[in-house]
């Protein structure tokens, strides 16, 4: 597959100030919105049972599948990516819009950090077979999709939209979407979701910071994206 190459940084960020983290902590805590045009759909969707992660039938597994390493995440202007330890399980707080989807059991995770406000997560699961590897990655697709209109009803003073970057042609299918959420007085916070399966095993990377959809690196993150999927089975 041919893969685009990255559009050129936006401009560098400082370090974040005490107001702009506790904006960004607002911003990534609120839990509805107002969905715009350009692949947004009015906030009339049904919210995403948490049902579904207990529904999700998974294997444990000795090792963990591959992860992304720093390099493999969309370059920062000003600051090297950071990478955390590969551990077993879901992370402490859930990944923004996937609170409740995805299952204990099977699930590995890394978290990576930036100098600036920009930061990603990866979760994997390794389900007990294909069918229910599917299953969970529909359930996280849809989570996202609907992402908008449950944090909206949660935060009317709030807004955000989301747009569907479209599918990626590797092993089982991945999926590239875009979330932008803001509560007044705050800057907006934009949040990109991989999700990709390969065999048993589901993948999803989330990459966050301050800003608005036009500044997310959708191009560098479709590769990134890419290369999480191709490396769950070394």
């Amino acid at each position: 597959m041919t893969r685009r190459t990255a559009r050129p940084a936006r401009t560098a960020r400082t370090a974040r100030t005490p107001r702009t983290a506790a904006a960004f902590a607002a911003t990534a805590a609120a839990t509805a919105l107002v969905l715009t045009a350009s692949g947004s759909a009015t906030a009339t969707a049904t919210a995403v049972p948490t049902a579904a992660a207990r529904t999700i039938t998974t294997a444990p597994a000795a090792a963990p599948p591959g992860f992304l390493s720093g390099p493999d995440l969309p370059p920062h202007p000003s600051s090297p990516w950071y990478t955390g330890p590969v551990a077993k399980g879901l992370p402490e707080s859930a990944p923004f819009c996937l609170d409740g989807v995805l299952p204990s059991a099977g699930s590995w995770r890394r978290a990576f950090h930036t100098e600036a406000d920009t930061g990603a997560a990866q979760v994997s699961v390794r389900a007990s077979s294909a069918g229910a590897a599917a299953t969970l990655a529909t359930a996280l697709e849809r989570a996202v999709a609907v992402c908008a209109a449950d944090w909206l009803r949660a935060n009317p003073d709030g807004t955000a939209s989301w747009r569907d970057y479209g599918k990626l042609p590797v092993e089982e299918g991945a999926h590239v979407y875009g979330v932008l959420v803001s509560v007044p007085e705050s800057e907006p916070g934009v949040h990109l979701f991989g999700i990709g399966r390969d065999g048993s095993t589901v993948t999803v990377v989330q990459w966050g910071q301050m800003g608005d959809l036009a500044d997310a690196p959708v191009p560098a993150f479709k590769k990134t994206t890419t290369t999480a999927v191709d490396k769950l089975v070394p």
